[in-house]
């Protein structure tokens, strides 16, 4: 039985608008195991995003828990979280959200430097992570020098340098072309097969949904249904 890397139980987030309560997340209960190249998908505010962020520590449920390797995230403080989300978690988005004054180099070290990792270690996983993902030669430029493709993958190897116990994609491939998708999927289709890195996405584009090797249907807030592909 591979090990539980993300477990959800009775889940729920409900959001204040004005005088309406809107239920983004309704009693889910999920475990996403270590290995998983999984996607949650739904159409746009279906709270396939909404369960993502409640996964990486990036908003509180109203109910219910999330265990990230055994460790309660509803338990604890906002610097507890931000410990968490700094060591344990990577994440790519679909704008990117690179540092714009910073090099490629500089973006994906930003989260080494943060947890005190030593300059020459940086340097070594820094330049080995970006090879990985293609950008050899690359390092130097800043994102305003590079296509949204290079950028995407800058975002990955930020996300992947930490070893991270997950890596959460929020519709990572929204703002790049099918062919850029498609490049980017085998990269990180890469990764998953050969380092074991675990993926959840959150998204409605069909060349996620046509590689992932779990589909969770996610609607009005709850999982409809959950396939692991062979």
């Amino acid at each position: 039985m591979k090990q539980a890397i993300v477990e959800l139980h009775n889940l729920s987030k409900i959001y204040q608008q004005g005088e309406v309560q809107v239920k983004a997340v309704d009693n889910v209960s999920l475990t996403i195991a270590k290995g998983d190249f999984a996607a949650l998908c739904g159409p746009s505010g279906s709270g396939k995003t909404s369960i993502l962020n409640l996964i990486g520590g990036l908003d509180t449920a109203t109910s219910g828990q999330v265990w990230l390797e055994g460790i309660d995230l509803e338990s604890m403080g906002n610097t507890q979280l931000a410990e968490v989300r700094k060591n344990r978690i990577g994440f790519v988005f679909q704008s990117y959200n690179l540092i714009p004054v910073m090099t490629a180099f500089e973006n994906a070290a930003f989260v080494l430097d943060l947890q005190g990792i030593a300059k020459q270690e940086i340097q070594q996983r820094v330049m080995q992570t970006l090879a990985q993902v293609g950008l050899t030669g690359l390092e130097h430029r800043r994102p305003d020098e590079m296509s949204g493709g290079q950028q995407q993958r800058v975002a990955i190897a930020r996300a992947i340098v930490t070893e991270p116990a997950i890596v959460l994609a929020d519709e990572p491939t929204a703002n790049v072309d099918s062919h850029t998708a498609e490049s980017l999927l085998d990269l990180m289709q890469t990764l998953n097969q050969q380092q074991g890195i675990t993926f959840l996405f959150s998204t409605h584009d069909q060349h996620v949904i046509d590689r992932a090797r779990r589909i969770i249907q996610v609607q009005d807030g709850q999982v409809v249904s959950d396939e692991i592909r062979p």
